[in-house]
């Protein structure tokens, strides 16, 4: 990509006030950093993969006020995660981790494990345990 090529979409960008540093060839073949203030198709990407992971949290949030699921899988799509990144995160088997989204046995975790939740989660323990009357979005919560 030349420098005259580098995208300059600030009206649809997801960057905010914020400028992304993009490599591109200068008039000599020589790469220099350029500062993008965006690029729509990036933007809408970036806007397709948030609304899947706000319609994942919302019914995962459904699921757990239902009694189907414990408030765990909801605070995991809440937190921009998927079970293998929890999985990662937090040390655990993904299917430990699966079983632990049932209800009954979250009731009965450790405090350990329940630690090792809140610190992969970035949540106190306390709010962890307890589904919100209403699913949260965006920062909402400062725990």
């Amino acid at each position: 990509m030349k420098i005259d090529e580098v995208p300059q979409d600030s009206e649809n960008s997801t960057y905010g006030n914020a400028h992304k540093l993009i490599y591109a060839a200068d008039e000599h073949g020589d790469f220099i950093g350029v500062k993008s203030s965006g690029w729509i198709v990036e933007a809408e990407a970036t806007q397709s993969a948030l609304k899947l992971i706000e319609q994942q949290c919302d019914e995962a949030w459904r699921r757990a006020y239902n009694g189907e699921t414990a408030a765990l899988e909801y605070f995991m799509y809440f937190r921009r995660m998927d079970l293998a990144l929890l999985a990662q995160v937090s040390g655990l088997y993904q299917w430990r981790i699966r079983r632990h989204f049932k209800p009954e046995i979250f009731k009965k975790l450790s405090p350990k494990l329940l630690h090792r939740y809140s610190e992969a989660l970035g949540l106190e323990i306390d709010f962890l345990k307890q589904l919100p009357a209403h699913p949260l979005h965006g920062s909402q919560v400062h725990v």
